[in-house]
């Protein structure tokens, strides 16, 4: 039988009892408790499966599941392997998703009524491992009074655990989750009221420290997830958080899938491996936590995504990426505050990789810092760890998922600068199924002339080049959805500026086309010598494509060289 693709789904027992598939990543649970230090941190993108394997140590070491540990367990590596402290703690879990940042005031009550909460589960879900009599000496006042006693709550958990002689594992998710907001919000939760938090005697610097006094007698280990390492440097000298294992090589697939384990779901999912008619590896794959891993990883959210949706569409799956794993647009765009950011956001895009060494820890205030821009990439899921040709360390767009996300935001960019009602999608959509349907590229490069250059001024103009054409033409192409635009794409005959591939919402289109594009500023459209070294350097750069190992004898792709002269001309000429 079949079982279900867990897509969204982070709790462990309804995943093991409910028929989902379950990637086991419980050989990790060993391996963590031979670590010698008791905090152990672990930094990973978005939708990468923090949550869910939160909730398998939850279940592995809660008391409360000790009769369901071979139901839950019994099939996986640690069940066939157990530590010996399986089912033999308290498990206090926190998640400060959510926390409201209006103002300072706000935030210090948000934050301690989340921990009250937690605090009021943990008593509700151990109130029969402790004496009634006992239970009742307890100061519960705060359970129905939220808000009164904050940090302090959770002294009352550790009063429950010394009662019942029982080692307290601490669980927090999202603990930076409102420094993020800093980022993402720009003036939200401002640097001052940050640091009043964070700092000192803040709320949060209070509740780390009440958590490192206990670990000295009622706390056994602490897990923290989270998305950024800013408030690293904030909390650790209050905290000690000494073990990171977040760029250790030997953790790189503590998340996400190896191509191995996407093959497992698909045969546990019983997708039909027919239906799967694009690359998996190229639109979900290349993440790498290490730069000498050997594995890359699939994010996993991306792969159960697309899988379920072939299971339910077959191979007419027509949108291949989840919105919900679209970065915040708001969190890349305050982060652009210098232009230099902008500049490698460039290089990035046209790229596809930055040399860049990952900082994988400092603090709120050198966020901004140009230095920390690749790196914060690197934490948000948009860059990952690789080589270049010559051995030094880069970091680079993981999969062409990423890459349309990318594309996304520079195109909302473009939109604001230029003016969102002079962006016709109708135009676009009308120019592209004419290239599409009769293989005619001059509608599409008219519009890019007419909607787009034409609006342009001459401020606009002053450092515009084949680059800033390139990037326009690419964002537009990236979420029409018509093709598989592939910018910069390399072959024995060098890197093609843009390669359409065909998409999945038009599989029978008839032909793929390559382009090769120059620009020629206003000033110099008089200059016939330039103009001919353009078109030469086009020619040549686009035949040596054509005749290239990937493309050679293939009767299915067109060859254009474009060159545009200022704002309103253009010259296309295919060669055959």
């Amino acid at each position: 039988m079949s079982k279900k693709i867990p897509y969204g789904i982070s709790n462990f027992e309804s995943i093991m009892l409910e028929n989902y598939i379950y990637v086991d990543k419980t050989p990790f649970v060993e391996m963590l408790e031979n670590e010698p230090a008791k905090y152990t941190f672990l930094i990973r993108p978005r939708k990468f499966g923090k949550s869910l394997f939160l909730s398998m140590l939850w279940n592995y070491y809660d008391i409360v599941q000790k009769d369901n540990f071979e139901q839950l367990f019994g099939n996986l590596y640690i069940g066939k392997h157990p530590t010996g402290k399986q089912n033999s703690m308290f498990v206090l879990h926190f998640s400060f998703a959510g926390i409201d940042t209006s103002n300072e005031n706000d935030f210090k009550t948000s934050f301690n009524r989340s921990i009250e909460a937690s605090v009021r589960n943990f008593c509700a879900h151990y109130k029969t491992y402790i004496n009634p009599e006992e239970y009742s000496k307890l100061n519960l006042k705060f359970i129905d009074e939220l808000g009164t006693i904050g940090v302090s709550s959770v002294d009352i958990a550790f009063d429950i655990a010394k009662r019942s002689a029982c080692k307290i594992y601490i669980i927090i998710d999202e603990y930076d989750h409102y420094a993020n907001d800093l980022i993402a919000i720009g003036k939200r939760l401002s640097n001052e009221q940050y640091k009043n938090a964070i700092w000192a005697n803040g709320v949060v610097r209070d509740f780390y420290e009440t958590l490192k006094d206990a670990t000295q007698t009622i706390i056994d280990k602490i897990f923290i997830t989270g998305v950024t390492p800013i408030m690293l440097d904030d909390i650790t000298s209050g905290f000690n958080i000494s073990n990171n294992i977040s760029i250790k090589e030997k953790y790189n697939e503590i998340l996400g899938f190896t191509k191995q384990e996407v093959n497992y779901i698909i045969e546990q999912a019983g997708v039909n491996k027919d239906d799967i008619n694009i690359d998996t590896e190229y639109f979900y794959d290349g993440y790498l936590f290490h730069p000498d891993s050997k594995n890359k990883l699939y994010n996993s959210a991306m792969i159960n995504y697309y899988l379920g949706c072939v299971l339910d569409e077959g191979k007419n799956v027509r949108y291949l990426i989840d919105d919900n794993l679209k970065t915040d647009y708001g969190r890349i765009r305050n982060l652009l505050n210098k232009p230099s950011n902008i500049d490698k956001l460039n290089e990035v895009i046209l790229n596809g990789y930055i040399n860049a060494q990952l900082n994988p820890k400092f603090s709120i205030d050198f966020i901004h810092d140009e230095n920390n821009f690749p790196s914060m990439l690197y934490f948000l899921g948009l860059l990952t760890l690789g080589r270049n040709k010559d051995g030094y360390e880069t970091m680079r767009i993981p999969n062409y998922s990423v890459q349309t996300m990318y594309w996304n935001f520079i195109e909302r960019i473009f939109k604001d600068e230029v003016r969102e009602a002079l962006y016709d999608s109708s135009e676009i959509n009308k120019a592209l199924h004419l290239l599409i349907r009769e293989n005619d590229p001059n509608p599409f490069m008219q519009y890019i002339c007419d909607g787009f250059l034409s609006r342009l001024s001459n401020r606009d103009f002053i450092k515009f080049d084949e680059k800033d054409l390139k990037i326009l033409m690419l964002g537009i192409l990236f979420q029409s959805n018509y093709y598989f635009p592939i910018s910069e794409m390399e072959n024995d005959g060098g890197y093609s500026d843009i390669y359409l591939k065909r998409g999945n919402r038009f599989p029978n289109t008839e032909y793929e086309w390559v382009w090769e594009l120059k620009y020629i500023k206003e000033k110099d459209k008089g200059n016939s010598a330039l103009i001919k070294s353009k078109k030469e350097a086009a020619l040549s750069q686009i035949t040596r494509y054509k005749e290239s190992v990937m493309f050679k004898d293939r009767t299915d792709v067109r060859y254009l060289t474009v060159i545009f002269l200022g704002s309103t001309q253009f010259e296309i000429s295919e060669v055959k």
